[in-house]
Formats: structure tokens, sequence, C-alpha cells
């Protein structure tokens, strides 16, 4: 059976190696961009079956990361997990974003897997 693929994407390496571990141990396979920019060339070149993504990284942010996305035809169902450490600020931008959850850091590593693996249903 192939293992469904993530991409995560966070400017803060450490962030993307924590969550790496968690869905590596999952059985899921894992790969990191620490930019909108690198996510969006790695999604172009393979398309994962997630994207994990930063709200809040320098150059492109996460809803501009999710706007380029849902523009292109190929990827415009790509599931899309948002994580943020705001909770006010989120809520009036995602009426005009399209993606399927918004997780809260600090990120619970059982919250993260139950979703993970609600999205992608395994």
């Amino acid at each position: 059976m192939l293992r469904k693929s993530i991409l995560i994407c966070d400017d803060l390496v450490d962030n993307c190696i924590i969550l790496q571990v968690i869905l590596e141990m999952e059985g899921y396979k894992v790969e990191c961009a620490t930019s909108g920019r690198e996510a969006i060339n790695q999604i172009q070149l393979h398309k994962p079956d997630l994207l994990l993504l930063d709200v809040m990284m320098p150059e492109l942010n996460g809803f501009e990361v999710v706007k380029i996305i849902r523009q292109d035809q190929h990827l415009q169902y790509l599931p899309i997990l948002l994580i943020t450490a705001y909770k006010q600020m989120i809520v009036p931008k995602l009426t005009h974003i399209n993606v399927n959850r918004v997780i809260h850091k600090p990120v619970d590593s059982d919250d993260l897997v139950d979703i993970v693996h609600e999205v992608l249903q395994t």
C-alpha cells in the first residue's frame, strides 16, 4: 500500500521537524518546505496528499500560498490544513480562504494525528 504524502511548510525548521516526526511515526511520507515559494514549487513537481501550512511566513504568507494553489486547476482540491498561533485575526480572513481546517499552535500531537487521519480518510 502506498503511503500518503504530506508537505509541511513552515519557515521555522524546528516546527517542521517536530511535525515531521509525529506524522512519520504514523506512517506518512513527509517532506518539508521553509517558504511559501518553496512549497508551491514542490507541490507543482510532486503533488502531496495533504499540505500543512503555517500562516505567518516572510515573503509569501499562508493565505497567499492558498490563493495561488486554489487558482491552479490541478491543485484546487488539494487538502490544506492551516497552522497558526493567532486566534482572533484569522477568522475574518478565513471567509475568503478555502482550507480544510485550521490548527492552532501549540499543536497538540494527538489532535494533529486525528485531524490528518480524518482529512486523508486513513
